[in-house]
């Protein structure tokens, strides 16, 4: 079923919770919008369809490109990057304080990809820890 753009907007912005579904960032107190991103690149085929569309800070977005995968940091293999619609967030990463750690290939790759623990994320995420916002509530499986 096809819906206007901005209906499927809002239906992702709702359905992520106001946080990006990569790195877990609230988009509350943010400046920027945070970004619709296609999990499977437009480039590469991907439909602007619910189910191909999730939400993403900006850093994450404009890091992740039209990428699908990237090389994981521990075997310089390719690996999948992380699939919000596909994939649970539990399985592949975990909070090490305000850091993210991949726990898998996927996760490894996702975290070294979109830099998801630079210093500046780790920042925010203190601050947000303050104001309650973090870490993310875990989501529903």
């Amino acid at each position: 079923m096809n819906f206007p753009l901005h209906l499927m907007k809002r239906a992702v912005l709702q359905r992520a919770g106001g946080r990006c579904e990569y790195c877990g960032l609230s988009q509350a107190g943010q400046e920027a919008r945070f970004h619709v991103d296609h999990i499977h690149p437009r480039a590469e085929g991907g439909a602007t369809a619910l189910d191909n569309l999730a939400l993403a800070c900006v850093p994450c977005s404009l890091r992740k490109g039209a990428r699908c995968a990237a090389p994981d940091p521990l075997t310089g293999k390719p690996a999948p990057l992380f699939h919000p619609r596909r994939q649970v967030w539990g399985d592949h990463f975990q909070w090490q304080g305000c850091r993210v750690l991949g726990r898998t290939p996927t996760g490894r790759a996702t975290v070294h990809q979109l830099k998801m623990s630079r210093l500046l994320a780790q920042a925010i995420r203190a601050e947000e820890a303050l104001r309650g916002r973090h870490p993310p509530p875990t989501p529903a499986k």
